[in-house]
């Protein structure tokens, strides 16, 4: 059996010496270290190898730790990776501070080397309980999205949740293989990410159901422009993932289970619009049911398009 890969922590100190003695504690421990010398830095490493935790030392030149751990926990992709802080013996008002802005835990300098272990196990592990995060996008899995449903609901918050699948990924999946199919499924989640920021609110929510399933969780005001964003995004990328001869196609030829060729078209995606503007929303269940419902229609057409209970709205309007 292939063992997981390790787990990647970046951490973060202006004190090179700090950082060598948590590299010489960590990595013997089983895990990946990345470094970073201040907050600018690592939030620039955040980005671009999306850590499994971070550790951040409170006092850094240019960014401190509190205002890295605050940036991170705006980003919709990034405000789940757990954050241990590195503090001085009694600094209160740093502790207090950093639990505001979404700190996980601390730890007190000096340190003894099998706590720092502890707490790193801990926190990850407390993590992956609460998060169950896919592995492919990072993305918050079911137990996250339904409790983040379950809160809004709770707060009787005006809400509209937009659940979106992959039209034809199957046939793409097997025509391309799985590494291009992985990639289609990144795309995707990039493409809804930058919908949300661009259209929706900062506190909005985007979960990875799982395969090729998503869904968004925004207010009924903003849900159809967030939609109208990722279809126009979707439709003009897509195509360039395909081989140039499928893209002037416009089509795959896909051989069946019985070994006849098909043509399927290329990939769209489907979104149903489940908003608490067209009926009153009161469980979870009740969401999913009607969820599945709008989307099972929007699938019935060869494109992408966006489904509410009131209408249907596509690119093309």
């Amino acid at each position: 059996m292939i063992p997981p890969p390790a787990q990647t922590i970046l951490v973060t100190d202006d004190d090179p010496d700090l950082r060598d003695i948590l590299r010489s504690v960590l990595e013997p421990g089983g895990f990946q270290v990345i470094e970073a010398a201040d907050g600018q830095a690592a939030l620039a490493l955040v980005h671009d190898k999306r850590p499994d935790l971070i550790i951040l030392d409170c006092n850094m030149p240019r960014m401190d730790g509190l205002q890295v751990c605050a940036a991170l926990k705006q980003d919709l992709l990034l405000r789940h990776i757990p954050i241990i802080m590195l503090t001085g013996r009694g600094e209160l008002t740093d502790k207090v501070h950093g639990l505001d802005t979404g700190v996980d835990d601390y730890l007190v300098k000096p340190f003894e080397p099998q706590e720092l272990l502890a707490r790193v196990r801990m926190v990850l592990r407390r993590t992956s309980q609460e998060l169950e995060a896919n592995p492919l996008t990072h993305l918050p899995g079911n137990v996250s999205i339904q409790r983040e449903l379950e809160a809004r609901l709770s707060q009787g918050r005006a809400l509209a949740v937009c659940y979106a699948d992959l039209d034809h990924f199957k046939v793409f999946n097997d025509h391309y293989g799985f590494a291009r199919g992985d990639d289609i499924i990144r795309l995707t989640a990039k493409i809804l990410l930058q919908a949300v920021r661009a259209r929706g609110h900062p506190d909005d929510f985007i979960g990875h159901i799982g395969g090729d399933d998503f869904v968004m969780i925004t207010t009924p005001d903003r849900a159809e422009g967030v939609c109208q964003q990722v279809i126009e995004e979707f439709d003009a990328t897509i195509p360039g993932r395909y081989d140039e001869a499928d893209r002037r196609r416009g089509h795959l030829i896909h051989t069946d289970r019985k070994g006849a060729p098909v043509t399927v078209g290329l990939l769209t995606i489907s979104i149903a619009i489940v908003s608490s503007a067209s009926q009153p929303l009161t469980h979870v269940g009740q969401i999913a049911k009607i969820g599945a419902e709008l989307k099972a229609y929007a699938k019935q057409a060869e494109k992408s398009l966006y489904v509410t209970e009131r209408r249907r709205n596509d690119s093309t309007d």
